[in-house]
């Protein structure tokens, strides 16, 4: 669930290294259907993740998260289970950039594992760049550079290229 600046949602919690076989493993990827890839999210990483994750959840992990291969469908996975943000110490480059570019919401934070609890409750605040629990607990994350959170903003790198080109388009029209 999100309100303008702020996304609510439950907590799942992962630790350092988790690679993309762990998000999806490999055995799954004979077929790209967003809703098989959700069927097996996390599945390496979790037995019970993709029964019972919840449109709106979140992730909080540690270093590296994403790392492995460079397959898109780990996000795709995520983001059609429900996924709504993953908040991380880091994140390797190229899965950072396939979420960016798909449309899911990631974030660094230093302390990102620490502070809260799984299956808590937490607002993230993307203006004050907080994430906040249901008991008060509170840790900061990085602002998402303008040039990214651009496209975020759009719903991914497909939905903002299409809207610039509308908006030359428009321009060109009136000049």
């Amino acid at each position: 669930m999100s309100d303008a600046g702020q996304v609510y949602g439950r907590v799942w919690k992962f630790g350092d290294d988790v690679n993309t076989d762990l998000i999806i493993p490999g055995k799954y990827l004979e077929d790209y259907d967003p809703k098989h890839l959700a069927a097996h999210a996390m599945e390496g990483a979790s037995k019970v993740f993709a029964t019972t994750v919840k449109q709106g959840d979140i992730i909080l992990a540690g270093r590296n998260f994403g790392c492995g291969s460079s397959r898109e469908q780990a996000v795709i996975a995520l983001r059609a289970c429900g996924i709504r943000a993953i908040v991380a110490e880091s994140f390797a480059r190229i899965f950072y950039r396939n979420a960016i570019n798909l449309g899911l919401l990631v974030m660094l934070s230093s302390n990102a594992k620490d502070v809260v609890e799984e299956g808590q409750q937490v607002t993230i605040d993307l203006v004050n760049h907080l994430v906040i629990s249901k008991g008060g607990a509170s840790l900061n994350f990085e602002p998402i550079p303008s040039h990214l959170q651009k496209i975020l903003d759009a719903g991914g790198m497909v939905p903002y290229v299409q809207k610039r080109l509308e908006e030359r388009k428009l321009g060109y029209g009136n000049g």
